[in-house]
C-alpha cells in the first residue's frame, strides 16, 4: 500500500477457501489440473459420480418433453413461491407416499435447487453455538464442508465394511450427547455403494429417538438399488423418530444439471413444527434461490409419464457396470473391495500401500495414476477415510473397462519387487 493511503476494510472470509477444497470439486480440480497435457489417453473420469454425459445414461424422452412443454407455455417465466409451486410439492408428495404407513402433504415438501441445497438448509437451520452433528465416515465431503462454514461441530461414526457398511451404532450412542442434533445417513451409499435393509433402518430410527435427535436421510440416490437387498426410504419411520428427507431427480433421471430437488419432513407427530424447525426451513428459502420455476412446473408431468422400463434400463447398465468394476478390482492385488456395491454408482476400495512402491498415500496414488494414465479416482480423505478410494462406475460401460484396465498397469508398474 503506498504511503498515506486509506487502509481498506474489506478482505476474502477467513475459512472458505479451505471449507470448499475438501469437496468433491474441489479434489477433483486437484486431479484434472495434474493430467499430462502431452499425453494422448481419453481422460476416463471415475472420481465424479455424473453419468449424463454418456450415451448409456442418457434421460427418458418424457422428461426433456415435460420440460419443453413447461417453457414453451410461457406460463412459467415468473418466480416461483419460495418453498416451491404447489403443484410440483403435491406431485412430489404423492409420489414420495407411496409404501407410507402415513400420508405427506404437499406442506411437507420444500423444494431445492437439488440435493447441495438441501445440505446447505438443513446444516444452517440446525447449527448453533456449541451443538454438534454426527457424520458417516466415509461420507459425502459436502457435509462436512458446510458444517465447516457454519461452525457446527463434526463426530463422526464408522460405517463397518466388514458387515456391508452398517453403521455402527454403538459408536453414534457413544459420541452423542446433549449437544447432538441430528445424524446424517446416506442410503442407497454414497460413497460405499451399500443399501441398507429394513432391519437396519429400523434400529437406527430408534437409536435416534433413544438419543432425542433428528435423521437427516441423505436419498440422492433413492430407488437406485440393483443387489439383493430391497431399497427403503427413512420416512418409513416417521413414526419413530423425525426425519428429514434429501432427494432430487438428479441421479434416477440421470440429469444432475437440471438441479432440482426437494426437503421433505417426516412428522406425523409435529416435533419438527413444536422445535422450530418448520419455520427455520421457511425462513432460510425466504432468504435463499430457488428452482427454476419452468423445471417446478415440469415435476408433475416428470414423475407422471415417466415409463418403469427407462428405470429398468438404468439400473440394468449401472448393475452391469458395478460388476465389471467389482471384478476388474478383483484382479489388482493392491487393491481390496470389501463388499461387492449393490446400490449408487459408487465403491469404496482399500488401498494396500504395502504392496505399491514410490505412493506414499491415497492422495498420491490419485495424483500420480491422474498424471501418468489420465484417469481420475476420487482419494478417501476426501470421504474422512485415509488410504481408501471411491471409484464411480456409472460411465459408459467400454470406457469403464478401459480405465481399470489402465488402473492395473499403473498398479503392476508400482508394485513392489519380489
Amino acid at each position: 500500500m503506498e504511503s498515506g493511503a486509506k487502509k481498506w476494510g474489506f478482505q476474502g472470509k477467513q475459512g472458505l477457501e479451505a471449507a470448499s477444497t475438501t469437496t468433491v470439486r474441489g479434489y477433483i480440480n486437484l486431479l484434472m489440473g495434474n493430467i499430462n497435457q502431452d499425453n494422448c489417453l481419453t481422460v476416463v473420469p471415475l472420481g465424479h459420480g455424473d453419468p449424463s454425459h454418456f450415451p448409456s445414461f442418457r434421460t427418458t424422452p418424457a422428461a426433456e418433453d415435460a420440460i419443453v412443454d413447461a417453457l414453451r407455455s410461457a406460463k412459467h417465466n415468473c418466480y416461483s413461491t419460495t418453498v416451491g409451486t404447489l403443484p410440483a410439492r403435491r406431485a412430489l408428495a404423492d409420489y414420495l407416499n407411496r409404501d407410507l404407513p402415513y400420508n405427506l402433504s404437499p406442506d411437507d415438501v420444500y423444494l431445492t435447487i437439488g440435493c447441495t441445497q438441501g445440505i446447505e438448509v438443513v446444516i444452517s437451520i440446525l447449527s448453533r453455538p456449541g451443538a454438534n452433528i454426527l457424520l458417516p465416515r466415509p461420507g459425502f465431503p459436502l457435509y462436512e464442508a458446510w458444517c465447516a462454514y457454519n461452525h457446527l461441530e463434526m463426530r463422526h461414526y464408522d460405517l463397518l465394511p466388514e458387515k456391508g457398511w452398517e453403521v455402527d451404532l454403538d459408536a453414534v450412542e457413544t459420541l452423542a450427547d446433549e449437544n447432538t442434533v441430528a445424524m446424517v445417513i446416506i442410503n442407497p451409499g454414497n460413497p460405499c455403494g451399500n443399501v441398507f435393509g429394513y432391519e437396519h433402518l429400523k434400529k437406527i430410527a430408534e437409536t435416534a429417538r433413544k438419543l432425542g435427535i433428528l435423521v437427516i436421510a441423505d436419498e440422492a440416490y433413492d430407488n437406485i438399488a440393483f443387489g439383493s437387498t430391497p431399497y427403503v426410504p427413512m420416512r418409513v419411520f416417521g413414526l419413530t423418530v423425525p426425519i428429514l428427507t434429501l432427494g432430487s431427480i438428479s441421479k434416477r433421471w440421470v440429469v444432475p444439471g437440471w438441479r432440482f430437488g426437494w426437503l421433505v419432513t417426516s412428522d406425523p407427530d409435529g416435533i419438527l413444527q413444536k422445535s422450530g424447525v418448520i419455520n427455520s426451513i421457511a425462513g432460510f428459502l425466504n432468504i435463499s434461490s430457488d428452482p427454476a420455476t419452468f423445471i417446478q412446473a415440469a415435476i408433475p408431468q416428470i414423475l407422471e409419464n415417466t415409463k418403469e422400463d427407462f428405470f429398468s434400463k438404468i439400473i440394468s447398465t449401472l448393475r452391469e457396470c458395478a460388476d465389471i468394476c467389482y471384478n476388474r478390482i478383483e484382479e489388482i492385488p493392491s487393491l481390496t473391495c470389501p463388499k461387492k456395491p449393490e446400490g449408487s454408482m459408487f465403491v469404496m476400495v482399500k488401498l494396500n500401500l504395502s504392496m505399491l512402491e514410490d505412493i506414499n498415500d491415497d492422495v498420491d496414488f490419485c495424483l500420480k495414476l491422474a498424471k501418468e494414465e489420465s484417469v481420475i479416482i476420487l482419494p478417501g480423505i476426501a470421504m474422512e477415510l485415509k488410504n481408501w478410494l471411491r471409484v464411480t462406475f456409472a460411465i459408459e460401460p467400454s470406457l469403464l473397462q478401459e480405465g481399470l484396465a489402465r488402473v492395473k498397469a499403473f498398479c503392476q508398474r508400482h508394485a513392489k519387487k519380489q
